[in-house]
């Protein structure tokens, strides 16, 4: 216990560029599978409900994932902080194998959402370890350079999922999806056990507050099995729908209260007290929540309204991702190299605000070279967010609550996220034909309307974190680990 009680670092001398540069890459291949399993079961949505029935939940396969990541990315925050980073990556990978094969196996839609939950535990250390090792490694103004690789793995990752994913299911079979990420995770397992090996450490002793963690994910579930039954299942106005309500309502009140009374709650509220490390989490929550939201649901579009093959709908989405990584590049040599590292971010939020809006105005029709050059605009124009928030946020904590920081970042992005994708899933599943495709001029206009809808929401998104961002203290960054 002693060794987990430290407050400081170990007494190893400092790490050479290159050292540093193998840590990092011992890492990238953990933080590609959190990333790519978040998207690679949109394309292939659509064959899923086919194969194994049930289309009216098929929302859940990829809502059950976001809420257990949700949950767990601020424990492996703190399990980190406690046993170091190698042993919570390890452990993320042992239990992302595990649920990438239950995936396969899985008979049923119920059963394939369950395996994905369990994924989704594994994703919550594999998205936030690797950034709390980054703070591990780097003051915040060296540690730029070396974001550079974490947001082109994960961007990479978030484009190539798609089109993975149509493939698989075009190509190959469903389950395809899921047995990629075994060997790849047994990779990961024998890299992190190598590589992390000359980590820094900065253990202090942490309470795992699992009751937080259960009420936050039992509240997220009722409140999204409401707005997905509302309507459809039962009426708005129903004795179930309002108990549902009800519900929710006492267990994120019970949340809410375990936070202010738990001696180390699951989010800590002295660091969301810090206005820096608040607003960064709120402006990153907004954007990424709009970006993931768009990139789960652009390929249904795609597949229903221009009547794109999986395939083909996953290839539309490259440009994307290619291009918030080009985005995300620039942002954060900017961030290094100048003293008003907010006034890109600002100003391509508002461009990316703007691409948005003309998906929405052009939902119905769209040309592929336009629809290529608006998808590059959107990606390209919120790549500078992401490394401008994370290394704010990591800027204003000190280290040895850099695994906490970063998981209640995640935190907020994922819970943000995983609602809003719930909320996305009301309005186009909501609006989808039981065939899957409109058959008719009626059935294609409802479902561009709904499109259309989906776009504005994640518009006004968009603009949130744009005044979060504003709003956020434009503090110097570190140049020493001190």
């Amino acid at each position: 216990m002693a060794a987990s009680e430290s407050t400081g670092a170990t007494d190893r001398p400092a790490l050479s560029h290159r050292e540093t540069l193998l840590i990092v890459f011992g890492v990238l291949l953990p933080l590609f599978l959190g990333s790519v399993s978040q998207t690679i079961v949109a394309s292939a949505l659509p064959t899923i409900g086919r194969a194994l029935g049930g289309s009216n939940e098929l929302s859940w396969i990829i809502t059950a994932y976001l809420l257990t990541s949700t949950a767990a990315t601020p424990l492996f925050g703190k399990f980190s902080d406690i046993f170091g980073r190698r042993v919570s990556m390890q452990v993320a990978l042992w239990v992302f194998i595990l649920g990438s094969v239950a995936c396969a196996l899985a008979p049923n839609i119920p059963m394939l959402v369950l395996a994905r939950g369990i994924q989704g535990i594994a994703a919550g250390g594999l998205t936030s370890v690797p950034m709390t090792v980054l703070g591990d490694l780097a003051p915040p103004k060296e540690r730029v350079r070396y974001y550079t690789y974490f947001s082109l793995t994960h961007i990479t990752a978030g484009a190539l999922g798609p089109v993975l994913g149509g493939f698989f299911a075009q190509y190959l079979h469903w389950s395809a999806i899921f047995w990629f990420g075994v060997p790849l995770g047994l990779l990961g397992v024998a890299i992190t056990q190598r590589l992390l090996k000359k980590l820094p450490s900065n253990h202090r002793y942490h309470k795992l507050d699992f009751a937080g963690a259960t009420l936050i994910v039992a509240a997220s579930t009722t409140f999204m099995f409401m707005l997905n039954a509302g309507g459809r299942i039962y009426g708005w106005g129903s004795v179930e729908i309002i108990g549902l309500a009800g519900l929710s309502f006492v267990l994120w009140s019970a949340f809410i209260w375990r936070l202010r009374t738990a001696a180390e709650p699951l989010i800590p509220l002295d660091i969301i007290g810090n206005k820096v490390v608040r607003m960064a989490i709120l402006c990153n929550s907004f954007g990424w929540g709009a970006m993931i939201g768009l990139n789960i649901y652009l390929p249904v579009w795609l597949q229903t309204v221009s009547r794109m093959s999986p395939a083909q709908s996953g290839l539309a989405l490259m440009v994307v991702m290619f291009a918030v990584n080009v985005g995300a590049l620039a942002g954060a040599q900017v961030t290094a190299r100048v003293t008003h590292y907010k006034r890109l971010p600002m100003i391509a939020l508002t461009v990316s605000m703007c691409a948005s809006l003309w998906l929405a105005w052009r939902a119905g029709g769209m040309g592929f070279i336009e629809l290529q050059i608006v998808l590059a605009i959107l990606g390209a124009s919120f790549g500078p967010v992401a490394p401008t928030t994370t290394v704010c946020l990591q800027n204003a904590v000190p280290l040895h609550q850099m695994g906490t920081a970063v998981g209640s970042m995640a935190f907020g992005r994922g819970l943000f996220t995983t609602i809003l994708v719930a909320a996305f899933g009301v309005i186009v599943l909501h609006a989808m034909p039981a065939s899957g495709a409109p058959s008719s001029a009626d059935e294609h206009d409802v479902l561009v309307t709904a499109f259309q809808t989906l776009f504005i929401v994640a518009a006004l998104c968009q603009s949130l974190s744009l005044l979060f961002l504003h709003l956020m203290d434009e503090v110097p960054l570190r140049s020493s680990r001190d």
